[in-house]
């Protein structure tokens, strides 16, 4: 008993004086609780309640800093830009202006992006005073009702063949969104913090990380680093703007595709944990101040320098990789300005 007593202390940074031997059924004890109180203040439970982080070995490395923040209230519409922003687990947010809480749909509930409808990149989006409005070429402003009528319906909806709802924001938003895209018939719905999400192994494959989305394609928050867009415009003839990629984040101060390699990091009081890379599809060659398709570049530029290593084609296919994907690990509030940290053992 007395050895073992010693050895724990020992272990601790404490010795056992010789002379005391009487005492190591106390000191055992005393041991013990130190150990336990030791071990509980090196581990925390992360937010998303599903493991335990062990954050005494860590170490902070700043890799970058943090440049713009969008957030993107509508799916495929202009973003917001925002000098500060709560990010939760279903991603950003200002006051009641939350990152792809709104979505097109048609009539059968399927959704409705940039793919299909290149002009909805054109649609701007104003918040003030807690309430949204909507612009476009050639049309009159339009308000949002800032909170929807329990009558108004609740819709299914489609996501890339995964279920979710939202409440339908009106007849005069669809006749509006209708009006402008001038192809078929279009409605908005809203996601409320009632309404069950997608889970994250609807959209990848079972190994990803558990977290949940409402609307964005596959996580909370997608990250480029401004370098990684310079080194893409140095390869083509027509610049283009990180506007065209629709990040959450954008960050200066590192190499290119250095955010490749962030498996875990800290900005402002949230931690991210790395998803995956970004696929990118056809809506890369919409313009942003035109609202045409090319549906070329920057593709056919990424794709002759920016593939999946082979291992992965399961998970890319032939798609291009650019920026990153990160699920939200402990909830907080982020600023331009704010250090990019990576978080290392």
């Amino acid at each position: 008993m007395g050895s073992a007593a010693s050895s724990a202390l020992m272990g601790l940074g404490l010795a056992l004086p010789p002379s005391a031997p009487f005492r190591a059924s106390w000191l055992w004890a005393a041991a013990l609780g130190l150990a336990a109180a030791a071990a509980l203040g090196a581990a925390s439970w992360s937010t998303s309640g599903r493991r335990w982080r062990w954050r005494w070995r860590r170490r902070l490395q700043q890799v970058g800093t943090v440049a713009q923040i969008w957030i993107y209230p509508i799916k495929s519409c202009k973003g917001v830009p925002v000098n500060e922003a709560e990010c939760t687990e279903l991603g950003l947010r200002s006051g009641n202006l939350r990152d792809r809480f709104w979505l097109v749909i048609k009539e059968d509930g399927h959704m409705v992006t940039a793919r299909q409808e290149p002009r909805l990149v054109l649609i701007s989006i104003t918040w003030d005073n807690d309430q949204m409005t909507l612009s476009a070429p050639d049309m009159n402003d339009l308000v949002v009702p800032r909170t929807l009528s329990s009558a108004n319906a609740i819709r299914d909806c489609r996501i890339f063949g995964a279920d979710i709802q939202g409440r339908d924001c009106g007849d005069e938003v669809a006749q509006w969104i209708t009006s402008f895209l001038k192809t078929e018939t279009f409605r908005l719905v809203q996601f409320e913090t009632h309404m069950a999400p997608r889970k994250s192994k609807e959209i990848f494959h079972p190994s990803v990380q558990n977290y949940e989305v409402a609307y964005p394609d596959c996580s909370p928050i997608m990250m480029i680093s401004e370098a990684s867009l310079s080194d893409l415009n140095t390869r083509l003839e027509k610049k283009l703007k990180m506007e065209q990629f629709r990040p959450n984040i954008m960050v200066t101060g590192c190499s290119a595709f250095e955010e490749d390699t962030w498996d875990e990091i800290l900005i402002g009081s949230v931690e991210m944990n790395k998803i995956l890379a970004c696929p990118r599809c056809v809506l890369t060659t919409v313009d942003p101040d035109t609202g045409i398709i090319s549906r070329k570049e920057p593709l056919e530029t990424l794709k002759s320098y920016r593939l999946c290593d082979p291992a992965e084609k399961h998970i890319y296919k032939s798609a291009p990789l650019f920026g990153m994907y990160f699920s939200v690990e402990k909830i907080g509030s982020l600023k331009v300005g704010d250090p990019v940290y990576l978080m290392t053992q």
